[in-house]
């Protein structure tokens, strides 16, 4: 089949773009970085007009470097974010990012007391957290009501960029379950009783799933951008569902994890499942559900130390694999910018014990890498909880290039743990989906076969666990107070 497909996403730290051929063979990629706005504690934002600026740079550079032509386009983006805009997509406030943003804490409360938690709960699949899209549209309403009136949309990265691309205001419904109090995961579309109480005066979107046909690239799109104008643009979701996609953690059973700035889970199942500590979701496609966690720090925390350190990356993860599990009597819980699942605890704090004069800057990183993985196992014990089975663990990420990390965290979960091929994140995903929409015969599997399975080690990893639960609870209120004094 002629031409090759374009995957564009808007990650946390970065924006990534990919040329992939019919076979899924990567013909390019570049990046833009970026950095978010944190202007008070526990509050992360963006200018969401760079998402776009972005997607034409890295579109123009793929471009220009292969003399590819582009026959389809796929899209994702971190989520679920508000970013508010004019009913021609130009943006009236920065945009509020997913759990990592926690200012609507007091909204949160508010629409627990009016429309009732446990209701919420039933009609959405999850409570109300930090996560959740819908208190900020309060928020925003509240604290920024002049360009709350000028505002008539909102958009996640992927929505805001089709609508450049396409002009058409569209939303897939895996981000739409994750805009909770405004979804209904029964009827799989908006509740509006409740989007008029909580976003009044918001236009919402129109509903459809990821790997659908969002639109066909414009004229003024194709002259901004240089690609064809008329080629077909996916819909796109949330960069966490592309990236389980981009490496098959697609079936009932499979639990995707996402090494990155925050780490991310996403279990499959069939049918509807809840858990009060989770994230109930929609799924990718039609039949598909999900329960989804995430931790608010992970990378986050080794870049803290690299920048800290001055040392690279290579050069600490030499000296923490140089040290020994459990790193050399050191214990972090890695709450650095409060906690999402399962403790959904926006004022824990990063917390490390243990310390003496003979430990090491390499015995500092090996505890940051060994806190994430206790984090991810908490998560992974309340699936258990919820009844949803994990049959296999399929990583994917920046963090996977690199074999220290993935294999502490196979010990520590205890599960044995896929790696694929290609490690090239949630624009692969994308790539996948703009293909699937010229020839829905691709498969994920022959795109992206396996490379290896990592098998848990012995280690004193259990007895380790076991302090790592019960200094959250040890220290708890002394993080609390510590969090206040911080605001």
């Amino acid at each position: 089949m002629d031409g090759v497909y374009l995957g564009v996403d808007v990650g946390t730290s970065s924006t990534k773009g990919v040329l992939v051929d019919h076979a899924g063979t990567v013909i390019a990629q570049t990046s833009r970085q970026h950095r978010v706005d944190n202007p008070r504690p526990g509050q992360f934002e963006m200018d969401g007009a760079v998402w776009w600026d972005e997607f034409v740079s890295i579109t123009g550079e793929l471009l220009r470097s292969t003399g590819a032509t582009v026959a389809a386009v796929g899209v994702s983006g971190m989520g679920p974010c508000v970013q508010l805009t004019d009913a021609d997509n130009t943006p009236t406030t920065k945009s509020a990012l997913y759990g990592v943003d926690m200012r609507a804490t007091a909204e949160i409360d508010e629409l627990d007391d009016e429309l009732g938690a446990e209701a919420i709960f039933e009609r959405t699949d999850t409570y109300l957290t930090t996560q959740a899209a819908g208190p900020k549209f309060r928020w925003f309403a509240r604290h920024a009501p002049e360009a709350y009136e000028r505002s008539t949309r909102f958009h996640m990265p992927a929505s805001l960029l089709v609508a450049h691309l396409t002009g058409k205001y569209v939303l897939d419904r895996q981000s739409a379950s994750q805009s909770t109090p405004l979804y209904d995961a029964a009827t799989q579309e908006w509740h509006t009783p409740w989007a008029e109480a909580v976003a009044p005066g918001i236009d919402l979107p129109r509903l459809a799933w990821a790997g659908d046909e969002a639109g066909r690239i414009t004229a003024r799109a194709a002259s901004e951008t240089g690609l064809p104008e008329g080629i077909p643009v996916t819909v796109g979701t949330i960069d966490a569902w592309a990236e389980g996609l981009s490496v098959g953690a697609t079936k009932p059973g499979d639990l995707m994890l996402m090494y990155g700035t925050t780490m991310f889970l996403v279990g499959n199942t069939t049918q509807r499942v809840r858990h009060p500590h989770m994230w109930g979701t929609t799924g990718l496609v039609a039949g598909q559900y999900n329960l989804a966690g995430g931790m608010a720090t992970s990378g986050a925390i080794t870049t803290w130390l690299r920048d800290l350190t001055g040392a690279d990356y290579a050069t600490l993860s030499a000296e923490a694999a140089a040290s020994t599990p459990g790193a050399n009597g050191l214990l972090m819980l890695p709450y650095f910018a409060g906690e999402r699942t399962p403790i959904q605890d926006p004022d824990a704090r990063g917390t490390i014990v243990g310390l003496t004069l003979a430990h090491t800057r390499g015995d500092l990183y090996r505890a940051a890498l060994e806190a994430t993985a206790f984090g991810v196992r908490h998560n992974v014990e309340t699936y258990a909880d919820a009844g949803v089975p994990i049959e296999r663990v399929v990583a994917v990420g920046g963090g996977t290039t690199g074999s220290l990390w993935p294999q502490i965290m196979t010990d520590v979960i205890g599960r044995p743990q896929v790696l694929r091929e290609k490690s090239v994140g949630a624009s692969f995903g994308d790539a996948f989906l703009a293909a699937r929409l010229l020839d829905d015969t691709l498969d994920i599997d022959a795109w992206n076969p396996a490379a290896d399975t990592l098998e848990p080690r012995p280690g004193p990893y259990e007895e380790l666990y076991a302090l790592y639960g019960s200094l959250h609870e040890a220290s708890r209120d002394t993080q609390q107070a510590l969090a206040a004094r911080q605001q």
